[in-house]
C-alpha cells in the first residue's frame, strides 16, 4: 500500500522567540504562527528579564516582544539584544500604538513595530520581511509618530519618572538612582514642566500615553 504523503515543515524554518506576558495571547499567537511551514516558536516567555538568557540558549532568529512585560519592558530588552545576540532581528508588537514607543523601539534597534489588532498573515509576513533586512512599521503608527515629534524628555528625566511609581518619595527615588535628592527633584520639575502637568503622578501618566517611558 502506497504511504501517504506527509506534510513536512522547510529544513530551514524561521526560529521565532515569542515574549507575551498574557498566557491565552501568547498561546494563541505561537500555536497560530506555527501553522506557518516556514516559521517555528522555539521559545515562549512571559517575562521580560527572561528575554535575553532565552535568546541566548534557544538562538532564535527573530525576536517577537510586546512592550509592557514584567520585569523588564519590550523595548529595553531590545536594546540588550541588539548588544547580546546581534544576529536576532527584534519585532515589536504592542497593543499600544502609541508614537513615542515607535521611536524608542527604533532607537533599540528594533526592525519592526506592528500593533496587535491585525491579522496573523501580516504577522508571519513581517517576521519574513525582517529577516531579509527590512524594516517593517505600522504605517499608521509611523504617520503619526512623524507628526508627534521626538520625546522631549532626557534619559534622567525618564529615570525619575520611572522610579516615580508606587508612591516612591523623593529620598526614595535619589537611593536608587544614586543622585542627590536637590537633583532629583530638579528632574522631576522639569519633567512635569516638559509634559505640561501639575505634579510629578500626571507626568508619569501624561509620558506613559505618550509612550515616552
Amino acid at each position: 500500500m502506497d504511504e501517504m504523503p506527509q506534510h513536512h515543515r522547510p529544513s530551514k524554518c524561521i526560529r521565532v522567540l515569542l515574549a507575551e506576558d498574557q498566557g491565552m495571547m501568547r498561546g494563541a499567537l505561537a500555536l497560530l504562527l506555527g501553522l506557518e511551514e516556514d516559521i517555528e516558536v522555539v521559545a515562549q516567555i512571559g517575562t521580560g528579564d527572561a528575554i535575553v538568557d532565552t535568546a541566548l540558549t534557544a538562538r532564535p532568529d527573530v525576536a517577537l516582544l510586546d512592550i509592557e512585560l514584567p520585569g523588564m519592558s519590550g523595548l529595553d530588552a531590545a536594546a540588550l539584544l541588539r548588544d547580546e545576540v546581534p544576529d536576532c532581528r527584534v519585532l515589536i508588537l504592542t497593543t499600544f500604538g502609541r508614537p513615542g514607543y515607535l521611536r524608542r523601539a527604533m532607537e533599540a534597534g528594533a526592525a519592526g513595530f506592528l500593533v496587535k489588532d491585525g491579522p496573523v498573515e501580516e504577522l508571519a509576513q513581517a517576521i519574513r520581511r525582517v529577516l531579509t533586512g527590512e524594516t517593517v512599521i505600522d504605517p499608521a503608527l509611523a504617520a503619526a509618530a512623524l507628526s508627534a515629534g521626538p520625546s522631549p524628555l532626557t534619559a534622567r528625566e525618564r529615570d525619575a519618572l520611572n522610579a516615580s511609581v508606587d508612591g516612591a518619595t523623593v529620598s526614595d527615588i535619589a537611593a536608587k538612582l544614586h543622585l542627590s535628592e536637590s537633583t532629583v527633584r530638579n528632574y522631576l520639575s522639569s519633567a512635569i514642566g516638559k509634559t505640561g502637568t501639575r505634579n510629578r503622578m500626571e507626568a508619569v501618566r501624561a509620558a506613559r500615553q505618550q509612550g515616552w517611558l
